[in-house]
């Protein structure tokens, strides 16, 4: 028997062990899932306000790079963009909110790859950030989310702390002028704790949204019964982008998830696109991630949603655009 042949049969078993570790992940996330919205941090009631972690009255910022190592890829287009110091100070502490939402393994692209987490967040340290802090809400059971990710190990051998959430962390947030996020549950306890924070997420067809990338990321950050706002999930990811100012995003385009979105489940659901691309401008980052699934900015309602509403321009080339090819 040839090689190539050994090397397929090997393949194939081992995404079956793998996809044997998701269901039974699965499972288990379903019967842990609590359906109901978690209370407020006990104590006197008191209105919720976040921070602002954007770099200020800079003008927005962007850089498109090519290559398929991701460790490579975010090095250099940080780097394209004046340094991981030119968003993180010394001292500070930093958030990294992956996608976390899934049990499954990282070559199915539904969650945060690991290489970038554990890249993203020696970049952060090496910058002089005090404290590295990752964290997510996930949509199974949390702990096996971020076992089977891969993220939970590459954040703690990079030198961050993992915050898995749990009922005390939550607060519940009302978005000034919103009308979906109102005096709902909001893992603010992280959030309260940083000085930055910045988002990394792959770049996924969704059945709903039609695309999950930067801005659909901060759903992560959401308590309770929080399916029921996909009934309205253009205006929710608009609320949500309002709700959270980043300091910069990164959208993860090296493969890209083009059906079967969000969950996937299989290698032919992918496709390499070659890309990841860094924004201070989370709409323009998405606008440019909407090419990798054949779309355009205006085929996804919540990009001109969230660019009304303030939260960045879908004209991504209109900003001081770096574009690179990663050596």
């Amino acid at each position: 028997m040839s090689e190539t042949a050994m090397d397929r049969r090997e393949f194939i078993r081992r995404c079956t062990r793998a996809g044997v570790c998701v269901a039974a992940a699965g499972s288990l996330g379903v019967a842990f899932y609590d359906s109901r919205a978690p209370a407020a941090i006990p104590g006197p009631t008191a209105a919720l306000t976040l921070p602002d972690y954007s770099v200020g009255p800079l003008p927005g910022r962007i850089c498109i790079a090519r290559g398929v190592d991701r460790k490579r890829l975010v090095r250099q287009a940080f780097a394209a963009l004046g340094g991981m110091q030119a968003f993180v100070n010394p001292g500070e502490r930093v958030l990294l909110k992956v996608n976390a939402a899934f049990a499954s393994p990282p070559g199915l692209g539904a969650t945060t790859h690991p290489d970038l987490v554990k890249a993203v967040v020696r970049l952060c340290l090496e910058a002089g950030a005090r404290k590295v802090t990752v964290t997510d809400n996930p949509i199974n059971d949390p702990a096996s989310c971020f076992a089977l990710s891969g993220i939970d190990a590459a954040a703690r051998q990079a030198g961050a702390d993992v915050i898995v959430p749990r009922q005390s962390l939550f607060q519940r947030f009302s978005l000034t002028g919103g009308r979906l996020v109102r005096d709902w549950p909001v893992l603010a306890a992280p959030l309260l704790q940083a000085d930055r924070i910045i988002g990394l997420a792959p770049v996924k067809d969704h059945h709903r949204s039609g695309a999950s990338m930067t801005l659909k990321n901060w759903y992560g950050l959401l308590g309770g019964r929080r399916n029921i706002f996909h009934q309205d999930v253009h205006t929710l990811i608009a609320e949500l982008a309002v709700m959270i100012r980043p300091t910069v995003v990164v959208l993860d385009g090296t493969q890209s998830m083009i059906t079967n979105g969000p969950t996937g489940g299989s290698l032919s659901d992918l496709k390499p696109t070659g890309t990841l691309i860094v924004s201070t401008d989370p709409v323009a980052a998405d606008a440019a991630g909407a090419t990798l699934l054949g779309k355009q900015a205006q085929d996804l309602p919540f990009i001109a949603r969230a660019e009304k509403a303030g939260a960045g321009t879908a004209d991504y080339r209109s900003l001081n655009l770096k574009e690179i090819k990663a050596i």
